[in-house]
């Protein structure tokens, strides 16, 4: 029997069939196959299990990926790959006005991995009733720099309602998730998008200013039921940092929208954009062609993954 991948917990595993929800465990040889990974069997994924007299399931098969969606693992596995999401259609970054504060850092990795990945990456700026006329301005200079590269951008508050249903609408079909650190709100928009989930929110810790965490599985939400193409959510715990995994040094520059099509004018053609003598990257920087923001993100993950620490620089 084949189905879809809704919840990870870690031993346990929620797949949706054609008759139910089955709570299935993996095959060890999944966890041999998958050496570099942290978790064989993700959300989105597709599977196929067997199942067992007394109605549990054993996942026997994962079907062929697209559109994985994957950061360095942290912790005692860093250095592996930690895959978030499969078979993804779109990803958002959730980022917030304030509690905590917009980090670009962590939007830059966020969108070099799913470029990397080939998945459409949007941004939702988040509690935008938090707004004043600072917030405004550091948050519309990066607003109008995304956008200008052609990321999609979002605006929402769960308190006013603002943008959510826009939101709803730009998920009615396909397989979307949302990223992002502890306390954006990705759990409080997933509830506003439908007031019947009542998934867990969290504050802010008053000493760190960051979030806590409120979300410790992954879960897949189907965004309307009523719909025969009903679109899925991916809600995540939150990340403290999005560690690169996989990207190599020549790499890392056509991650980058706005460097593409300004690639192969350089002196050198193994030119890595940093320190070389007739860089045309760099020329453009200095023409005010190129952000210098985005070429200073460009330079820190360089320097991580040439340091063999992805997290650096985050």
């Amino acid at each position: 029997m084949e189905g879809l991948v809704l919840r990870s917990t870690g031993s346990r595993h929620e797949v949706l069939t054609e008759e139910g929800v089955v709570s299935c465990t993996i095959r060890g040889i999944f966890r041999l196959q998958e050496e570099d990974a942290t978790n064989p069997v993700v959300i989105g994924d597709r599977v196929v299990i067997q199942v067992n007299p007394d109605g549990s399931g054993v996942i026997v098969e994962r079907r062929e990926r697209h559109g994985k969606l994957s950061r360095r693992a942290a912790g005692r596995k860093v250095g592996k790959e930690h895959v978030i999401i499969a078979n993804l259609d779109k990803a958002w970054v959730v980022q917030s006005v304030r509690k905590p504060r917009m980090n670009p850092g962590f939007i830059d990795r966020f969108l070099v991995m799913a470029e990397y990945r080939g998945i459409e990456a949007g941004i939702i700026i988040n509690k935008t009733d938090l707004m004043d006329e600072k917030a405004e301005e550091y948050i519309s200079f990066f607003v109008e720099l995304y956008a200008g590269m052609g990321y999609d951008m979002m605006f929402t508050s769960v308190k006013d309602g603002k943008g959510i249903k826009e939101l709803k609408a730009g998920m009615a079909s396909g397989v979307h998730v949302l990223v992002g650190p502890s306390g954006v709100g990705k759990s409080s928009l997933l509830n506003a998008l439908d007031a019947d989930l009542a998934l867990r929110t969290g504050g802010i810790s008053e000493a760190t200013q960051k979030g806590k965490h409120t979300t410790t599985y992954a879960e897949l939400i189907p965004i309307s039921e009523m719909h025969p193409n009903a679109g899925f959510i991916g809600d995540t715990p939150g990340l403290r940092e999005f560690g690169l995994v996989e990207i190599e040094a020549p790499d890392l520059a056509h991650c980058f929208v706005e460097f593409r099509e300004n690639l192969g004018q350089c002196r050198f053609p193994n030119c890595t954009h940093d320190h070389e003598p007739g860089c045309h990257i760099k020329e453009l920087v200095h023409e005010d062609m190129i952000p210098v923001e985005r070429y200073e993100s460009y330079i820190n993950m360089l320097r991580s993954i040439q340091l063999g620490d992805q997290d650096v620089g985050r």
